[in-house]
């Protein structure tokens, strides 16, 4: 498999844990020191993203990617900018939004992990 297939495969897994709120597979997909940078500015290391989803503290009920996924590889690293329309709730209060995500995936023997994670919302003015 290609790497951008490859990524487009995790990009996809990554989607399906998120919605499903599946804490086992998000730790398949996130490395041991991943940090996530959130819309915020808030950074948050593996296991705050694993917890909010394990806890129901975050709870989605819509993530759709837009097409403009942009797929780069370089070796054992790749990144991905996407945009997507989130909907859900935090700690009970619900949201939605568009947001700009920019991760960064790692070859880690036979599989991919984030290793880095940024979000910022996109203004409506710019959609």
């Amino acid at each position: 498999m290609q790497v951008i297939e490859a990524i487009a495969a995790c990009d996809e897994a990554l989607r399906t844990a998120m919605l499903a709120g599946d804490a086992e597979a998000l730790e398949q997909l996130l490395a041991d020191d991943m940090i996530f940078v959130d819309q915020q500015g808030v950074r948050r290391s593996r296991d705050d993203d694993i917890a909010a989803h394990r806890s129901g503290l975050l709870d989605l009920s819509s993530l759709d990617f837009r097409g403009d996924r942009l797929v780069r590889p370089y070796g054992d690293l790749a990144s991905v900018v996407v945009t997507t329309d989130v909907a859900g709730s935090y700690g009970g209060t619900a949201f939605f939004g568009t947001f700009s995500y920019l991760r960064l995936w790692k070859q880690q023997g036979d599989r991919w992990q984030i290793i880095l994670a940024q979000c910022t919302a996109c203004p409506s003015s710019e959609l």
